[in-house]
């Protein structure tokens, strides 16, 4: 299947939740997710769930835009294709991708108009 008919027949989400991104001291079991490498714990959680002691460096105002379709995990393009859609518009994305969904961590303040990216690359949109 081309990548065009997974977008039609999928859908996207956006998760309700506002999240901070966090440059942390250690992971957080509350969090969206974890990410550790060997240089530092990044910590993506709600904004009302965040452990303040937690703290190294924040960025509040995030939404999670998930892509609700299941891929394979050896399709490729996927990313590239959403990413440079939002690129021309100017929305820098953090995309996460899990076992057979991606994820786009989006400014809020920049929610609507993505919304319009995902929706113009035929992918319906849900809040």
């Amino acid at each position: 299947m081309e990548l065009e008919e997974y977008f039609k027949k999928g859908r996207a989400y956006i998760w309700r939740e506002t999240f901070a991104m966090v440059k942390a001291k250690k992971i957080d079991q509350e969090a969206f997710t974890n990410i550790v490498d060997k240089h530092e714990i990044t910590v993506i959680i709600d904004e009302e769930k965040l452990d303040e002691e937690n703290v190294i460096e924040i960025m509040r105002g995030w939404k999670i835009f998930t892509l609700d379709i299941a891929f394979p995990p050896t399709f490729c393009g996927v990313t590239a294709r959403i990413a440079d859609a939002l690129a021309k518009e100017n929305i820098s994305i953090m995309p996460i991708a899990a076992f057979t969904r991606d994820h786009f961590v989006i400014a809020e303040k920049n929610m609507e108009r993505a919304k319009a990216v995902f929706e113009g690359l035929g992918i319906r949109v849900s809040e």
